[in-house]
């Protein structure tokens, strides 16, 4: 049985600016699983960088408020929302509330650094 704690779990900077920990990583673990599942933390008036990824992505809210941007599309997600980001979309989240937005990030497949694409200057 594997049980991933999150308290376990590397904290590190991503690409896209926020903080996260890797709970489930078929490349880190010895797990026959498609995707990668990630914690992420975006704190109070932060944004994500820009970005895209050549796989599709679902964002689960857990608590805090945030302005979700996908493409040409711009959406609030609160705690309890799912957001689909399909694959190639230009995307970013803002943290738009007075906590920590913290989030679940679901890659499928498992997210690979060559499968994404920052845009530093804002690209969106």
């Amino acid at each position: 049985m594997l049980i991933s704690k999150l308290e376990n779990c590397t904290e590190f900077t991503a690409g896209d600016g926020t903080t996260l920990r890797e709970l489930l990583h078929p490349d880190k673990q010895a797990i026959a699983l498609r995707y990668s599942l990630a914690h992420a933390i975006l704190p109070i008036g932060q944004r994500s960088t820009p970005h895209a990824l050549t796989t599709s992505e679902v964002y689960y809210i857990l608590s805090g408020v945030g302005e979700m941007h996908i493409d040409d599309e711009t959406a609030i997600v609160k705690a309890g929302d799912a957001i689909y980001i399909p694959p190639n979309a230009r995307q970013f989240i803002h943290n738009a509330g007075n906590d920590p937005l913290i989030f679940i990030c679901i890659v499928d497949p498992a997210w690979q650094k060559e499968d994404e694409t920052v845009y530093p200057d804002g690209g969106v």
